[in-house]
């Protein structure tokens, strides 16, 4: 595990600044690296008026995803993919401010993904960032930097037998780590890649989590093979930690 200071600064400022709480709406961290952590209250947002939460998606969203969230029947789905959009387009608007002193205006942020190759399914977005997205429970939360990143949310609960056994290979800190928590930090590496679920998670084996959240993990052959980046997983910074009853994992460089 690394000591870099901007690394302990990063984490430190992630575990101050950020808060899940379904209350409120919008909530903005902003954390050295520079990273930038959107988090969209989807209670919140489920809570409104079908005529309000549709002016929202006008006000907030690029005009194609605002057609498209229209199209989405099942209330569910359109709830999650509206936060997702919304955190997404308020992190990089934020982060933009951030580091350039102006900031996108509202619906010029639109959130596309790869739609081919061993990335397909990975956000972007129409501007010189990178972002990550995750979803659980009441909540979106979408990550901004200049370089690639991944972040997964998990509602804390109990995770079905299947997803326990992949996670005991990693023996000690299997222990040490509540299973989502531990479960997020794998599927934000495989994000931080573009790959997902698409790569079996035991590629991924932490091999160390501190108090402050900084978490270490090794590639397996597979994931090294398909991305060399991995052989040196010292480079990648990895924060996970129990946020207000969820489990929350980013990694950056």
């Amino acid at each position: 595990m690394t000591g870099r200071p901007d690394r302990e600064a990063t984490c430190a400022a992630l575990a101050r600044g950020l808060v899940l709480d379904p209350a409120r709406p919008l909530h903005l961290c902003h954390a050295p690296g520079p990273l930038t952590v959107a988090v969209v209250s989807i209670a919140w947002l489920g809570a409104l008026r079908d005529a309000a939460r549709t002016a929202l998606e006008r006000r907030e969203l690029h005009p194609r995803e605002a057609e498209y969230a229209a199209t989405l029947w099942l209330r569910k789905r359109r709830l999650e993919w509206v936060a997702g959009r919304v955190a997404a387009s308020r992190a990089v608007r934020a982060h933009q401010h951030r580091q350039h002193g102006r900031e996108p205006g509202p619906r010029s942020i639109r959130v596309a993904q790869v739609r081919a190759g061993p990335r397909a399914g990975r956000p972007a977005v129409n501007a010189p960032v990178r972002i990550g997205l995750s979803h659980s429970g009441e909540f979106a939360v979408a990550a901004c930097g200049p370089r690639p990143l991944g972040i997964d949310l998990e509602r804390t609960r109990p995770l079905p037998p299947p997803l326990l056994d992949l996670l005991a290979c990693d023996g000690r800190v299997a222990h040490r780590m509540n299973p989502a928590l531990h479960w997020a930090c794998k599927e934000a590496v495989l994000k931080r890649f573009g790959l997902g679920l698409r790569m079996d998670p035991r590629q991924v084996t932490l091999t160390g989590w501190r108090p402050d959240g900084r978490f270490s993990w090794a590639a397996g052959p597979d994931l090294r093979r398909r991305e060399p980046e991995a052989y040196d997983a010292q480079r990648l910074a990895g924060w996970a930690r129990d946020v207000d009853g969820y489990a929350l994992a980013l990694v950056w460089k």
